[in-house]
């Protein structure tokens, strides 16, 4: 699975603001409300769900909140860079800056387990991330998440 299976360059928000993990996470449900189709309510509540269960914030600046739903049809990722960072009630406790969000199809399964390790690969990788924290153009962040080297790990 490629990272542009899951993304594409409508779903990429070079600048972010928000100054809550509540406030970010009803933003990225609007925004996946608008690529999915599906009521921003919905994914909301998804997202907030998923968050009682752990925290997604995974250290190091970053963040992949997730959830599954029955009426999606394939794996959507949108990715967010903040433009001040927040809590994110991270692992680490440091505050989040880049959030990828990922949402999958209630029946996903593996793919849904493929998509958080290649994201979260690809996030892991600092230099990738000090590019995507210098970067404000939708195309580049685009470029950088579709053609980082880690895109292409196993």
């Amino acid at each position: 699975m490629e990272m542009t299976d899951l993304i594409t360059p409508a779903s990429v928000i070079p600048a972010l603001r928000v100054t809550s993990k509540k406030q970010a996470l009803q933003e990225l449900a609007k925004r996946a409300a608008q690529i999915t189709g599906l009521p921003e309510r919905q994914i909301f509540e998804v997202l907030i769900e998923r968050e009682r269960l752990g925290p997604t914030g995974i250290g190091h600046g970053i963040a992949i909140p997730h959830g599954k739903l029955a009426a999606l049809d394939r794996l959507y990722a949108l990715f967010a860079r903040l433009e001040t960072p927040i809590d994110f009630d991270a692992v680490d406790e440091q505050p989040v800056d880049l959030i990828c969000l990922l949402l999958a199809p209630e029946a996903a399964g593996a793919d849904h387990l493929k998509a958080l390790a290649r994201v979260s690969r690809l996030l892991r990788d600092r230099a990738t991330c000090e590019k995507l924290r210098g970067t404000e153009s939708r195309d580049a962040l685009y470029a950088l998440l579709t053609e980082s080297p880690a895109s292409h790990a196993a």
